[in-house]
């Protein structure tokens, strides 16, 4: 179990690299915040975040990036906050959007593909499987992501992407599911995460949404989006 300062360093690590995608050390940390620690003691704590297998370090980088247990970690606090009701701003952008737009399915589909992609700056499917009709949207923005510097990550993300179109039937979605890297139960994609989440576009159609990007995705936002949509959606 974490101690309440271990937690306070998780938080500020993992939020710190989704921005930067940049390794994290205790030096920046100690600059940047004041956990009354200094560099050294920062330091030791990180040590034991990864003994503890929140954290590890690439190659031989000084600093340290989060694992996908951090990444849960930092979800499942998320989460907790949004079932406390904290968010609304998206949900009145869609709101918005909703009650403008033509009540034609495949339009909406079409609008909250792009809506949530602009948003995210991820790709974004939106899936009728009774159809079998499928929006994408978001490849400007997520291909400025530094991931896509990589050629392996970019071959990953495409074989992942063939594969969830195929066996995207095989997922039990409900409300709102993510999957780290590892959890996705695809394909291999340890370097990426998807949010998803099954919503009613129509009265007579239901549409797997998802959100698609690497693993230091903006999760916040991303998690805030799914939520506020079938929230929005609701009141259609």
């Amino acid at each position: 179990m974490l101690t309440q300062r271990q937690n306070e360093i998780l938080k500020v690590l993992i939020g710190e690299y989704i921005k930067t995608a940049e390794p994290i050390s205790s030096d920046f940390l100690a600059k940047k915040y004041d956990f009354g620690l200094c560099s050294s003691a920062i330091r030791i704590e990180m040590q034991n975040l990864i003994k503890a297998g929140f954290l590890e370090q690439p190659h031989t980088s000084a600093g340290r990036i989060p694992t996908d247990q951090a990444y849960r970690f930092f979800v499942d606090s998320i989460i907790r906050s949004y079932e406390a009701g904290r968010k609304k701003k998206i949900e009145n952008e869609l709101e918005d959007l909703l009650s403008q737009k033509s009540k034609n399915q495949f339009e909406l589909a079409s609008h909250l593909a792009k809506f949530l992609a602009d948003t995210s700056n991820n790709l974004t499917v939106v899936h009728f499987i009774d159809d079998n009709i499928s929006w994408k949207e978001g490849w400007d923005e997520i291909s400025k992501e530094p991931e896509f510097s990589d050629q392996e990550f970019i071959f990953d993300f495409f074989n992942f992407l063939n594969d969830f179109e195929q066996k995207i039937k095989k997922l039990e979605i409900q409300e709102i599911n993510i999957y780290i890297g590892h959890e996705i139960p695809i394909s291999r994609a340890e370097n990426l995460s998807l949010i998803c989440s099954a919503c009613s576009i129509s009265k007579n159609q239901t549409a797997f949404i998802s959100i698609i990007g690497p693993r230091r995705m903006d999760y916040d936002k991303n998690i805030n989006l799914l939520y506020s949509l079938n929230k929005a959606l609701r009141g259609l």
